[in-house]
């Protein structure tokens, strides 16, 4: 069961994304997880994208998949993998595409978590972060006991700049030019299959299992 995880910043994907991987027992693979692993392990891909990173530059799609490829070949995406973050574009999604093909393999599910923009602004500018120990609150869905205050530490929690409004607008306009049409990629492919990400959490993932079959 190869999976991909599609939906806009904020609509809760990689949230998503670890439940599958628990409820089905396989890998939750980020791009970011794989490249911090490679860099610290020191391993030639590592060091491959280290050069990229430190020169300040994109890492390019063929390294990228090079260490996706190096990572699904591991014993534990024998059953399959949740992907979160990856493809982002459509020559992302080509080059991992063919790499699969090279396997003998394809993406089984492009599950898309589907929540309007203005939800997702709304929803990101009412996350808090505490600034002492990262804690993440939500002044709706995940509130502190005491307002403002982290539960943990007693530090002040504060709206991060990513997730004000601006930003938010910012980073989902990146994404309708550059991620949206993965959505009508994965649907000609007959893969695509899309929840609706305005509901409560755990009536997402009821519906991605009714999907996925239980």
């Amino acid at each position: 069961m190869k999976i991909i995880m599609l939906g806009a910043p904020g609509a809760g994907k990689g949230t998503q994304a670890k439940m599958i991987a628990a409820k089905y027992n396989i890998p939750h693979i980020s791009t970011g997880d794989i490249f911090r692993a490679n860099i610290k392990n020191g391993t030639e891909l590592g060091k491959k994208a280290k050069t990229y990173m430190d020169a300040g530059q994109l890492v390019p799609d063929s390294l990228t998949v090079d260490l996706l490829m190096d990572r699904i070949s591991k014993e534990d995406c024998a059953g399959g993998y949740v992907l979160d973050g990856f493809p982002r574009t459509i020559p992302q999604a080509e080059c991992l595409e063919e790499a699969l093909k090279s396997r003998n393999e394809a993406v089984d599910y492009a599950i898309n978590v589907e929540v309007p923009d203005s939800n997702i602004v709304k929803r990101m500018g009412g996350r808090r972060a505490c600034v002492t120990c990262g804690a993440t609150y939500h002044i709706v869905h995940i509130p502190p006991k005491t307002e403002g205050i982290c539960d943990k530490c007693g530090s002040e929690l504060i709206l991060r700049d990513d997730d004000k409004p601006e930003t938010v607008e910012k980073r989902l306009k990146v994404y309708h030019d550059q991620t949206k049409p993965l959505i009508d990629f994965y649907s000609e492919k007959g893969v695509l299959k899309e929840v609706d990400g305005t509901q409560d959490m755990k009536a997402v993932f009821e519906d991605i299992v009714k999907i996925l079959g239980a």
